[in-house]
């Protein structure tokens, strides 16, 4: 399957799809296809998944430059500070934790946070307009550089960028718009994953992304055409029957991943 161009860009686009038709990149859903139909291990197909998901978020920030302005994401400084002050170490730390946990542990660790993502999907992404931030001042900060750290730390274990838990976190805590929320996790993912990349790079496990050049190049085409593609389809739709479809994904790729050997 690595060596089936068709069927990485295919699997690719597709994910990218499902990521883009509520926001996202796709990792989420790219790593269960990476251990599945793709079978990599546990700590390599969370490597090739960061460098995928790295390449797709850098792409999905200027495609987004003509809905939200990169100088209203620049104004918006000081949170994407905040956050950062937590998520960076947390990256740095999961992609730390992740290197040294057994392949059967890893696999456990996934399995929980793909179910945890699901509900999440579910229960808090459905935000359609900004409110009153929930703390200010220094609760604010320290709230924020709380949530940073777990994100940074979730983002790190699973090699996504983080937006399923950055959105919400700048909406709630925040009061940001849902629109601009989506680029900030976008500015604030960027150095998070480069810090977790950089982290990895010093495991051997990361010879995985030598070993396969070319199929991550290629899985990173297809998931930014699929992300285009799912964010042309997104006003087609509608929430109420597709994040209980998604997250019903999410839940059987859990329980295929918690019980692979």
């Amino acid at each position: 399957m690595r060596d089936n161009k068709a069927a990485t860009f295919g699997g690719g686009a597709i994910i990218g799809t499902l990521g883009g038709l509520i926001g996202l990149g796709g990792a989420e859903f790219r790593l269960p296809l990476l251990i599945g139909a793709f079978e990599f291990g546990a700590l390599e197909a969370v490597i090739v998944n960061k460098a995928t998901s790295l390449v797709v978020v850098a792409s999905a920030l200027p495609f987004r430059a003509s809905a939200v302005s990169l100088g209203d994401v620049a104004a918006q400084w000081p949170v994407i500070l905040n956050l950062l002050a937590g998520s960076l170490l947390g990256a740095w730390l999961g992609a730390g934790w992740a290197t040294r946990l057994k392949s059967a542990t890893l696999y456990r660790v996934i399995a929980l946070l793909l179910v945890g993502i699901a509900a999440l999907l579910v229960f808090g992404h459905d935000q359609h307009a900004s409110g009153q931030a929930l703390a200010s001042g220094s609760l604010q900060f320290v709230a924020g550089v709380a949530a940073g750290f777990i994100i940074g730390l979730v983002a790190s274990l699973l090699g996504v960028a983080g937006g399923e838990l950055l959105i919400p976190t700048l909406v709630l805590l925040f009061g940001v718009d849902i629109k601009l929320a989506g680029s900030l996790s976008l500015a604030i993912s960027l150095p998070t994953m480069i810090v977790g990349f950089a982290r990895y790079s010093r495991d051997r496990s990361f010879a995985v992304l030598r070993q396969n050049q070319s199929f991550v190049v290629v899985m990173a085409l297809g998931s930014i055409v699929g992300t285009f593609i799912g964010g042309r389809l997104l006003g087609m739709a509608p929430s109420a029957i597709l994040l209980p479809l998604l997250a019903a994904i999410l839940i059987v790729s859990a329980i295929k991943i918690w019980r692979h050997e």
